[in-house]
């Protein structure tokens, strides 16, 4: 598909900052709201709806602030950018919407609704990485061309791009926010989806942040010694668990520690301590 001109002229070209007037001075009017629809482009598909709730209730303080972009397709408008407004506006039953009117062609009203959300961060992790897709496979856009428009590094693009390659039961926990884009790139390191699920799972019910789900991630394979990759065995797993306490433990002290457990249900913590001072500056820590 041929590249069109159009991101090189900027969104501010395309998307007005101003109040009731975009940088080239168009005309904002006033529309039906009925007829006005959603892009079915939008690479938005889910809206929180407490956020909408509290745009909303903004609007019906101060107004609508910023007019939508629609583009007109016979008798109906086709939101550009401003889907968020036009839903809170639908919560408040108003009558009429503020646009401005934009004649572009298809593939420009898909690149401005795609790059508009991403630079405005209304995206979840995989909307926006289906968003770069949908920019590389269908309108022939390089990853460098992206990071430009959007004002991210390329390798922020390849991240996003390869959190597509999670278990989709992964991708839609991302999608809920149950975990974060931290959690999905290192869960990446397993190929197999059956054990990304796995451990996905595990750090779903174990509450582990990202640093916790590197160290389960880390040991859940190891390699034998044909170089082939093996599933650990339950105390590799559970190690993981005294070798968190244990690096909990070395930041708050400021000093190695060791823990051994001799039996499944004792062990020994080993505090190490350098000088006199150490040893004091260790005891007023524990506040003994």
């Amino acid at each position: 598909m041929k590249k069109t001109g159009v991101l090189g002229k900027g969104l501010s070209s395309l998307i007005p900052e101003n109040d009731f007037q975009d940088s080239n001075n168009e005309q904002v009017i006033s529309i039906d709201i009925n007829l006005i629809k959603p892009n079915k482009d939008q690479p938005r598909k889910h809206f929180d709806n407490e956020k909408l709730i509290e745009l909303a209730n903004s609007i019906k303080e101060h107004g609508i602030i910023q007019p939508v972009i629609v583009r007109k397709e016979n008798q109906i408008y086709v939101i550009i950018a401003g889907e968020r407004r036009w839903r809170a506006a639908k919560l408040l039953n108003l009558k009429e919407l503020p646009v401005i009117i934009k004649d572009l062609s298809d593939v420009e009203v898909v690149q401005i609704s795609l790059i508009e959300n991403i630079i405005r961060e209304d995206l979840n992790p995989i909307e926006e990485a289906t968003a770069y897709k949908k920019l590389l496979n269908d309108f022939n856009l390089t990853q460098e061309e992206i990071s430009k428009q959007v004002s991210k590094s390329r390798s922020a693009i390849a991240n996003s791009l390869r959190l597509l390659n999670l278990d989709e039961r992964i991708q839609g926990y991302l999608i809920e926010g149950v975990l974060s884009e931290g959690h999905g790139r290192t869960i990446l390191a397993l190929e197999n989806k059956d054990d990304q699920y796995i451990v996905a799972q595990k750090v779903i019910d174990e509450n582990l942040n990202v640093r916790q789900t590197e160290l389960l991630v880390r040991n859940y394979y190891i390699s034998d010694d044909n170089n082939k990759y093996k599933r650990v065995n339950n105390k590799s797993e559970n190690d993981i668990y005294y070798k968190d306490i244990k690096s909990k433990l070395e930041n708050h002290f400021n000093t190695k520690v060791s823990i051994s457990n001799n039996s499944k249900n004792k062990g020994k913590i080993e505090i190490e301590y350098y000088s006199p001072e150490d040893l004091q500056r260790i005891i007023e820590i524990l506040n003994i």
